[in-house]
């Protein structure tokens, strides 16, 4: 099964827009989403291309194939305007024998992690920078693919891979 990762959408239906399209492109089976989907939040700028309704809307036509955690943007009033469950702080996901956490970042994150083993791997966004990172029990990511390849929006190239 393949999964195309992101976060950090903000209401940005350009920028929502491109990630369907990629979606799309890299024919993945599941859109997995870190939180923070709809508002920009108070420290934020708007995002180009700012229209939570137009983000609301795409990421509805595609509710069954999207997996979702809350970030420290997201409301309840936001969950109102979609058709898929955001509220969860975060949520498991078993790849073969490893043991993916899925969450924003904002509580757990690189600096705070979950309890973890050894070989698992903590997936989160809220830091608006890709990263991937070894650390001595768990591994740590932020962005976008279920191959663990984080690629550009615009074209699909990767800028950075881990394999395990």
């Amino acid at each position: 099964m393949k999964f195309l990762i992101a976060s950090d959408i903000h209401g940005s239906a350009l920028y929502c827009r491109k990630l369907l399209e990629r979606y799309d492109a890299e024919k993945a089976d599941r859109l997995i989403l870190l939180g923070d989907i709809l508002y920009h939040g108070p420290r934020n700028d708007l995002p180009e291309g700012y229209d939570p309704k137009e983000v609301s809307r795409m990421l509805n036509e595609r509710a069954g194939d999207i997996l979702c955690v809350r970030g420290n943007c997201d409301a309840e009033v936001d969950q109102m305007m979609l058709t898929f469950p955001i509220m969860a702080e975060y949520a498991l996901l078993s790849v073969g024998e490893t043991l993916v956490y899925l969450t924003h970042g904002h509580i757990n994150g690189a600096y705070n992690p979950p309890p973890l083993k050894e070989g698992d791997i903590l997936l989160h966004g809220h830091t608006h920078e890709p990263a991937c990172t070894d650390r001595e029990t768990f591994i740590y990511m932020t962005l976008e693919d279920g191959e663990f390849l984080w690629k550009k929006l615009d074209d699909g190239a990767v800028y950075m891979e881990y394999r395990k």
